[in-house]
């Protein structure tokens, strides 16, 4: 928390050279988004209010300039019998030494990945304050997506509404955004800027992209995405205001969606101190995505790849996956998996005696090569990026203590199709310089195998995955009922079999790493499913 206040000190002390007399910073910037169960902690409230104070502090001698500060507040009530708890999702406005007005979050989210209403108490107040005779009305992220708080700003006199922000990405959210802020503005009449986080923290990622809109709807200013940017804005005399600052352009869907997933790995890995990933590169795609990520993400020095051949490793998946490395520029290195597994099949031989070979068999070589991968991690301290996607997420085809062994997950929230179309995508775009088209040809246009038995491909036990990931979608992402889903022009023995799949690989999710959000609905905080249950719809 000190060194988000330095963060801010510094950006205000260079906005007022500027010539900035408001600064806004994100909801919660403080501490970040969001901080969970760390919020009743009283020790981590006070080293909030510590660090407010060093900023209000740091700034007292900077005449007229005014802060908006975002930090969680509150206080512990002991009565007799009973210990009351209050917490709020606060922004302070810090203007010559003081703090000079404050706001609570009125509407506090609990969808998705939120979970206010489990920590914060809601406020029910407006905050309007002035700066250089503009009425300026607070509002904290989801209060603007409903009217009374805006309309309550407008009633006690605000000329502006300011909206501080920390809204996890998924693709599509920043236009949705734009929208519901629109409707903001429709309704009040007033201008509105919108100042958002940008970051990854553990699952989610803020992607920034604040932005300001005139009365007519117009967006007159934008921020970049994915990166950290103070974004200046210009207010013209007069009612109603008018504001203008630069305008930068929107990505395309798989443009967002690459950032956000470089972004994610680059924060998890920095912020959280591992001096680099390796990960078990097959010759297929989702292991060379997570590769060709990871570079852009870190840099090749921090990279390290391990191709883990079986038996049944095809000979163009060696030479695939020594050209991707080369490419990427990355440490590779060939640590053949059939002594160990051979050594297991001995060790079960009069167990498994007069049995026939299955996915038993499948797993162990998956799990060899697991166990192979944490015994580098625990040697070296590099974090092992798993490589599973959201189809094989769904459906369970992926091994629990084999490749779901791990400490991050990049693609986990990215659907097989989706997967082929970033890769594509990748080899005609480089946006951090890395390297041009890293990912070789024939791991894209190969039918995905997870070679652990002879001739083995991914379709002989799924759906095309084309109607794999449109069900997986319906389903668990929109709530879809199976009948619906049927009558939706699906075939009904289809969607059986993946609802089922879904179901019954609750298990193997709960214990698989933790992966970036991406979609509005991902197997994590936003999926909270029971393991033990028998109900059918």
């Amino acid at each position: 928390m000190a060194g988000n206040a330095q963060k801010i000190i510094a950006c205000a002390q260079d906005a007022y050279a500027q010539g900035v007399r408001l600064v806004l910073t994100p909801e919660l910037s403080l501490c970040g988004y969001a901080a969970e169960d760390l919020f009743l902690r009283p020790s981590f409230i006070s080293a909030c209010d510590d660090a407010l104070n060093l900023v209000t502090q740091a700034l007292a001698g900077l005449t007229g300039l005014h802060v908006v500060v975002g930090h969680p507040s509150g206080d512990d009530q002991r009565t007799r019998s009973v210990s009351v708890q209050r917490r709020f999702n606060m922004a302070s406005v810090v203007c010559e030494g003081s703090v000079i007005a404050r706001y609570s979050k009125r509407e506090l989210p609990n969808y998705q990945v939120f979970d206010e209403r489990r920590y914060f108490t809601p406020g029910n107040e407006a905050c309007v304050f002035e700066v250089q005779g503009v009425r300026v009305g607070l509002l904290i992220c989801e209060d603007a997506w409903f009217n009374e708080p805006a309309l309550d700003a407008k009633a006690a006199g605000a000329d502006l509404l300011a909206v501080i922000n920390a809204s996890p990405f998924h693709v599509g959210k920043g236009d949705e955004r734009e929208e519901a802020m629109r409707e903001r503005v429709q309704s009040t009449g007033l201008p509105l800027v919108y100042a958002h986080l940008v970051g990854g923290q553990d699952e989610v990622v803020f992607e920034g992209r604040s932005f300001a809109l005139n009365t007519d709807g117009r967006v007159t200013a934008r921020a970049k995405s994915f990166e950290e940017e103070r974004l200046v804005l210009t207010a013209s005399v007069g009612r109603p205001l008018q504001l203008e600052g630069a305008v930068a352009s929107e990505g395309s869907y798989e443009s967002d969606l690459w950032h956000a997933l470089v972004l994610g790995v680059r924060d998890y890995v920095g912020k959280n101190g591992f001096p680099g990933v390796l990960l078990g590169l097959s010759g297929g795609i989702d292991s060379a995505l997570v590769l060709a990520i990871a570079v852009d993400a870190l840099g090749a020095s921090k990279v390290r790849a391990v191709m883990m051949p079986s038996p049944y490793t095809a000979e163009i998946s060696w030479v695939d996956a020594r050209e991707m490395a080369h490419r990427m520029g990355v440490r590779y290195d060939e640590l053949s998996i059939v002594p160990e597994f051979e050594a297991f099949l001995g060790s079960l031989k009069v167990d498994f005696e007069g049995t026939t070979p299955d996915a038993t068999e499948e797993n162990i070589q998956a799990r060899v090569r697991g166990t192979l991968l944490m015994a580098l991690s625990n040697k070296f301290g590099s974090i092992v990026l798993t490589t599973g996607n959201k189809s094989e997420m769904a459906t369970g085809y992926c091994t629990l203590y084999g490749d779901m062994a791990g400490g991050f997950a990049v693609i986990k929230d990215v659907a097989k199709t989706m997967v082929f179309k970033l890769a594509l995508w990748r080899n005609a775009h480089d946006p951090y310089g890395t390297r041009s088209q890293p990912i070789p040809e024939r791991i894209i246009t190969r039918p995905p195998s997870a070679e652990l038995r002879p001739d083995q491909k991914d379709q002989d036990s799924l759906p095309p995955y084309e109607v794999l990931d449109a069900i997986v979608s319906r389903f668990m992402e929109s709530d879809q009922s199976a009948a619906d889903i049927v009558a939706a022009g699906f075939a009904k023995a289809d969607v059986e079999k993946v609802t089922r799949l879904i179901r019954l690989n609750e298990y193997k999710r709960r214990q698989s790493p933790v992966g970036i959000r991406v979609t509005h609905r991902s197997f994590g905080k936003d999926w909270r499913y029971p393991i033990t249950n028998k109900f059918r719809d």
